[in-house]
């Protein structure tokens, strides 16, 4: 029996335009129906079981896609999804799996489990200095699969649209400045090939270059309601977090945290965040 799996990530164009990829192996079976039921196996906000039918459409748009596809309003940009098909079946079956616990990633809650380099990438910024140089970094940084990035710092200012001159240079550093203050970077040593390609760690034989790393803060969503909410500017407590591999915290972080840092952790002071 001819059978077909396969587990994706949803885009935020995904999202808005209701479709879903489609299992190359099932095509050319499924090409030949008008309508396609498809099943969406999900569980709200993580807890509450759902079953939803849509009438979906076959269609390609660079690659094939069902249609018509009612995504739930709690699904983020870079959730999973695993659609699965057999030739027997008439239906097509997509399941979200829920995450043990919820979590917020840079604020935002998650109650699904997803993919870190799809939520980097899938940034929205704001109109402020320090959104834009956040998503310079989480949209253009070379990114790992934990959805970190680096990016060689002098390269920043092309990116991020703040200016040129001295006024630029000055909206860049304050809002660098801003997001290591917040834990969002850290400037770490890599290096660059003759492209510009930033390493890190730095690559031997590579001109050493000044690096920032942005890592995304996941957290424990502990009011699932709350951290939907808008939540513009707020005061955070300090916290400890993980560095990049091979940093080390600054003499003054190991002086504020309020007990001894475990070796490759640091301690972010309580500090306002917009978003």
């Amino acid at each position: 029996m001819r059978t077909a799996t396969r587990r994706f990530a949803l885009w935020q164009a995904d999202l808005d335009a209701g479709v879903c990829a489609v299992p190359e192996e099932c095509v050319e079976i499924l090409r030949r129906s008008e309508i396609v039921p498809v099943v969406l196996e999900h569980r709200g906000r993580g807890v509450t079981p759902t079953r939803q039918v849509f009438r979906a459409s076959l269609r390609q748009d660079v690659e094939w896609q069902f249609g018509d596809i009612g995504w739930p309003p709690d699904l983020r940009p870079g959730v999973l999804v695993t659609v699965s098909w057999q030739a027997a079946r008439d239906e097509v079956v997509v399941r979200t799996a829920a995450l043990d616990e919820p979590v917020t990633v840079d604020g935002v809650p998650y109650f699904h489990e997803y993919d870190p380099k799809v939520v980097t990438r899938e940034y929205a910024p704001d109109k402020s200095n320090r959104a834009q140089v956040l998503s310079a970094m989480r949209r253009q940084g070379r990114i790992f699969p934990d959805g970190s990035t680096v990016l060689v710092e002098s390269a920043l200012a092309a990116l991020c649209g703040l200016g040129r001159g001295a006024r630029g240079q000055f909206l860049l550093a304050n809002a660098v400045d801003q997001l290591i203050r917040e834990g969002y970077l850290t400037r770490v040593p890599g290096s660059a090939d003759a492209t510009g390609y930033p390493s890190y760690p730095a690559v031997d034989g590579q001109k050493t270059a000044e690096m920032l790393f942005y890592a995304p803060l996941v957290e424990p969503a502990d009011d699932p309601d709350a951290a939907g909410a808008d939540r513009r500017e707020h005061l955070v407590n300090g916290f400890v977090r993980k560095l990049p591999p091979g940093a080390q915290p600054s003499e003054k972080q190991v002086t504020l945290a309020p007990a001894p840092l475990t070796p490759g952790y640091t301690y972010v002071q309580k500090h306002h965040r917009n978003g």
